[in-house]
């Protein structure tokens, strides 16, 4: 195993940083979307251009 980690920076396996970055890119993409609906909540209530 410790062959395996060798070329990695991190630390990860080739599988383990796959699904770390599934679950990073789909938690971004949930907040991105989080914020796009309250900016767009806060302007409906008070416009501020």
């Amino acid at each position: 195993m410790a062959e395996e980690r060798k070329g990695s920076l991190s630390g990860l396996t080739e599988q383990e940083a796959k699904e770390f970055h599934g679950i990073f890119v789909t938690s971004f993409i949930a907040f991105t979307a989080i914020a796009v609906v309250a900016h767009f909540l806060v302007w409906s209530w008070r416009p501020w251009l």
